[in-house]
């Protein structure tokens, strides 16, 4: 399990800057979706029940309805659950060092990648559409020399300043660690007289 105070591989003197989620609006519309499939059914219910009310008293019809409520309120409970721990666990650590990216596939499936800042390329942000203009939120992509070519901050708050802290902190860590640009691709290599 990762914890936010003992990272894995942890690097000396590494200190996390920003730990980042979805933005909340993300929660709120799953949240409003969820509504939708709890309220609607029971209004439906309601309709149907007022429509026929012997289907609460038939010896057949009155346990296939409890049952088949039961199941579908189970299925929508995993649902909000499924979407609740999906928000929680999707994160992104940004340390003195290095991007740690932590991805929730299902409930049991885990992805964890990282990306030294001396190694970032180049980084991009995205907003598209009217609420993730009007609520500033969208996609940061963070280009690196590593395996992973680009991987991307999803849906998540001001990602304008995301994008200027990485590359901030990128120019930071290149200086601290003696490396320059190379070639137009921004690929590090040691300056000369550096350790």
């Amino acid at each position: 399990m990762l914890s936010l105070y003992r990272l894995p591989h942890q690097i000396e003197g590494e200190k996390i800057l920003e730990v980042i989620r979805r933005d909340l609006l993300i929660l709120w519309q799953r949240f409003f979706i969820c509504l939708l499939l709890i309220v609607l059914p029971l209004m439906l219910g309601v309709f149907f029940i007022n429509l026929n009310p012997e289907i609460l008293s038939g010896p057949v019809s009155y346990p296939v309805l409890i049952l088949g409520a039961s199941a579908y309120f189970l299925f929508t409970w995993f649902f909000i659950f499924f979407n609740f721990i999906d928000y929680y666990l999707d994160i992104w650590i940004i340390t003195n060092e290095r991007i740690i990216d932590v991805q929730q596939h299902g409930f049991f499936s885990r992805v964890i990648a990282e990306h030294r800042l001396d190694r970032i390329q180049d980084v991009t942000s995205e907003v598209h559409g009217i609420l993730p203009t009007v609520f500033k939120y969208g996609e940061v992509y963070v280009q690196t020399a590593g395996a992973k070519q680009r991987f991307k901050f999803h849906q998540v708050p001001k990602p304008e300043e995301i994008r200027n802290t990485v590359i901030k902190l990128s120019q930071i860590c290149r200086e601290k660690h003696g490396l320059k640009a190379i070639d137009d691709n921004l690929v590090c290599a040691p300056q000369k007289g550096a350790r």
